[in-house]
């Protein structure tokens, strides 16, 4: 097979996975399906600009690697000695040397510079329109909303039985999750009352770590209804995999509706994270 041949089909495939492939295998909505290669939907704009960044990096990748083994094969078989008996004694060149140290660095700045953008967006927090605080707790989290009475909701795995019967994924269900308005700026302070945990929800590009002693911030703006999961991503102990995070996103009449009968509910609930973690851990051993 001639190099050009080589060339056509290499580049034939890729066309077709990213053009085919790709959209296919990731058709995850809320959380993501078995078997799936990709992202899940975005919901927010810096889940967006994420997955945007990983398939600029994705093709810099492809595109680099291409042209490496393609122009090792062009050498393996234009230069090996049976082709090539009189090999040349050139060893300075100094168009070549400008290019292969100018190229990396014009690389390097298209990586960096949406990279800080991104990471800018992150940290940086916006005028919020709510705030509500995780805590992790082995193996649960709790959730306080400061602006409305400091009302505290425990959210625990559901069974596999009862995650079916809900509708849930398995693993992903809990048997209560928070509600946040629909295109509304949610501030997330994240912490932990033990070891350390990670607030995580692919949908929304938001990973934090829960750290013990430590508030760690972060928001979201998620930009359609729907309910949500996520996973703790810290490796926290042997029951780290049963800490899944519900959020439900809603209409700003449904969340204020959901308050009124949140703060009847959980107003009340005692906040002593110290007393629930030494109440649940005998049942967890």
């Amino acid at each position: 097979m001639s190099l050009n041949k080589l060339f056509s089909v290499v580049t034939a495939f890729i066309v077709t996975f990213f053009s085919f492939g790709a959209p296919a295998l990731a058709n995850g909505t809320n959380y993501a399906e078995p078997k799936q290669l990709g992202f899940m939907e975005p919901v927010t704009e810096v889940m967006r600009d994420i997955v945007g960044f990983h398939d600029l990096l994705l093709w810099m990748c492809i595109i680099v690697s291409v042209f490496v083994l393609v122009l090792m094969i062009y050498i393996f078989i234009k230069f090996n000695a049976k082709a090539n008996p009189n090999p040349s004694s050139t060893t300075h060149h100094t168009g070549l040397e400008i290019v292969w140290t100018t190229v990396p660095i014009l690389i390097l700045l298209v990586i960096a510079i949406p990279s800080f953008k991104l990471l800018y967006k992150e940290d940086v927090i916006p005028q919020s329109d709510l705030t509500i605080k995780a805590i992790g707790n082995q193996w649960y989290w709790t959730y306080e909303y400061p602006d409305h009475d400091n009302m505290s909701i425990d959210a625990y795995i559901l069974s596999d039985e009862d995650a079916k019967a809900a509708g849930h994924p398995r693993l992903l269900g809990t048997d209560a999750h928070i509600v946040v308005p629909v295109n509304k700026t949610v501030r997330m302070i994240v912490t932990a009352s033990d070891v350390i945990h990670a607030w995580a929800m692919p949908a929304f590009g938001v990973k934090i770590d829960a750290v013990p002693g430590k508030l760690n911030e972060t928001w979201f703006k998620a930009e359609k209804e729907g309910m949500f999961y996520g996973q703790c991503s810290e490796l926290c102990g042997k029951d780290h995999g049963f800490m899944p995070i519900m959020v439900k996103v809603v209409s700003q009449e449904e969340y204020e509706a959901w308050l009124v009968e949140a703060k009847e509910e959980y107003a009340e609930t005692e906040t002593d994270n110290l007393t629930r973690v030494a109440a649940v851990l005998p049942a967890q051993q």
